[in-house]
């Protein structure tokens, strides 16, 4: 990190156009800040406090003063707290700028990948990472960094990921930690409120992807249109070097448009249009695999993925238009994405009768949904499907309506669950889905306990059935209130679960 003085961290955020007022003594702005934080459990001596958050309480301000936090950048002074303060205009642009400051830039050391579209950016992004893995490995250097919706992997830590794309704090201080543990490069999923709330604020990436774009994450507290949510997914375009479009998606005209605008090289990859720069055609399913041919320079390359479902081969495509871009051999690029297994993503489980297949999916909006019930068209034609999934509280809202209405069109039956109800009522929500569901004149059951409706799921079903458990992958927690609780993921329930029908129905 990058020892810099309360004054200039503040001219910093003048330079911005952020400080609207100064509440500290002249003689403060010599002291060197520390740290940077918005954590008051996290606060030293000498740390410039950050107020931010929904859930702020002046409490925490009070334990970071007396933990060591000698300032604090607020858009509003706090009740009640006589600490030095630098009031701001936008206290999201203000922590972005301050981690970019701290942290001196890291991202400036690592070739970064940023991804983002309404379904596929996971998948993409440890396809992305495998490749790159295999190439890294080949010429002896570490493994490089990852940030997804799952897994974040910074060159020290690997752990769970709570959210899509982190707090600028956060993100920087992982960007940080890989450069100095000598990684050269680093994939990371953008979410629509990273880019619109500014939590890559200044980051610049060398590839942006741009998969697709649905209709998601419409709500009073993220996107109040779908017009907003595709102008927040546009922007990176804005932050990036070269842009990677899917000439596949809907809008893909107004996409390559603004990353022609913006970017200084525009790649495109497709499956349906012969003049991409990278076409994906002549798709073979082979039990659980799937091969392909990829077409760039005028060459077809052949490709194995180790998981079903069509719509994979397009994030295949994308992430071979940008390790080709780096320089990655098509050997590595093979053995990259073959090797590849994203968690959660079209994970296949059998009853030991053969009657039962179950396929976790992290499926959660409109587009996945349909993708999902597609691929099962395709791979499983003519077997009875259900379905069992929820819908998360506080965000997305018209997702609820919009998965109960593809899951009713194309389900034999759908059980109705919890997925992170959060400060919802979780009754409300699986009424809002049961609705959608209803006016497909789809049979349906409410069962609010998870592990109880997958039960239901595998007992219920009397002839061969493809039971889907959409929404959580292996996500190992839910979340409730405010809570984060430990919860098994849908991968470790229908183990669980088959191991026990297994034993009452023995493979004969």
């Amino acid at each position: 990190m990058e020892t810099h003085t309360l004054g200039s961290c503040i001219d910093f955020l003048r330079q911005k156009g952020l400080v609207s007022s100064l509440s500290c003594p002249q003689e403060l702005e010599e002291r060197a800040v520390r740290l940077v934080s918005c954590n008051s459990k996290e606060v030293e001596e000498g740390t410039l406090f950050i107020v931010k958050g929904a859930h702020f309480r002046p409490q925490y301000l009070q334990d970071a003063a007396d933990a060591g936090a000698f300032c604090y950048v607020a858009e509003q002074q706090v009740k009640g707290s006589h600490l030095p303060f630098i009031q701001v205009t936008d206290i999201r642009a203000a922590a972005a700028w301050l981690a970019q400051l701290y942290y001196g830039q890291p991202w400036k050391r690592l070739t970064l990948t940023g991804i983002t579209g309404t379904k596929g950016k996971s998948t993409t992004a440890f396809f992305i990472n495998g490749i790159l893995s295999a190439w890294e490995k080949k010429n002896g250097k570490p493994e490089p960094a990852l940030i997804s919706s799952f897994t974040t992997y910074n060159g020290v830590d690997r752990f769970d990921s709570v959210m899509t794309t982190p707090e600028p704090l956060d993100l920087e201080y992982h960007f940080y930690t890989a450069a100095q543990h000598g990684i050269s490069y680093a994939t990371m999923e953008v979410s629509s409120q990273a880019l619109k709330y500014d939590r890559v604020l200044g980051v610049e990436f060398d590839a942006a992807v741009f998969l697709n774009i649905g209709y998601d994450h419409i709500s009073p507290i993220e996107h109040p249109t779908w017009e907003d949510y595709f102008a927040s997914k546009l922007k990176i375009f804005d932050q990036c070097r070269t842009a990677v479009v899917n000439l596949d998606s809907d809008h893909a005209g107004e996409i390559l448009e603004r990353a022609g605008q913006r970017a200084k090289r525009v790649i495109t990859f497709s499956m349906k249009d012969e003049t991409a720069d990278v076409y994906g055609h002549s798709l073979v399913r082979d039990g659980g695999t799937l091969t392909f041919l990829a077409r760039r320079g005028g060459r077809d390359e052949a490709y194995e993925l180790n998981m079903l479902g069509s719509f994979n081969v397009s994030n295949a495509l994308a992430a071979i238009a940008v390790c080709a871009e780096y320089g990655v051999s098509y050997e590595c690029m093979r053995e990259g994405l073959k090797d590849t297994k994203v968690p959660g993503h079209m994970d296949f489980y059998h009853s030991a009768d053969g009657k039962l297949t179950v396929v976790v999916d992290y499926a959660h909006n409109q587009l996945s949904f349909q993708k999902l019930f597609e691929a099962v068209r395709e791979d499983f034609p003519g077997m009875r499907t259900v379905i069992v999934f929820g819908a998360p509280g506080g965000k997305a809202l018209d997702r609820r309506h919009d998965m109960g209405e593809i899951a009713g069109k194309y389900a034999d039956f759908v059980y109705i669950s919890e997925d992170d109800p959060q400060e919802e009522d979780l009754a409300q929500i699986n009424e809002q889905i049961a609705q959608a569901v209803r006016e497909q004149k789809c049979p349906y059951v409410i069962i609010p306990d998870r592990r109880e409706a997958i039960r239901r799921a595998v007992y219920d079903s009397k002839e061969p059935t493809v039971i889907l458990l959409a929404g959580r992958g292996e996500d190992p927690i839910m979340r409730r209130g405010t809570q984060f609780i430990p919860f098994p993921t849908d991968g470790d329930l229908i183990k669980e679960i088959l191991k026990d029908y297994d034993a009452q129905n023995p493979n004969t």
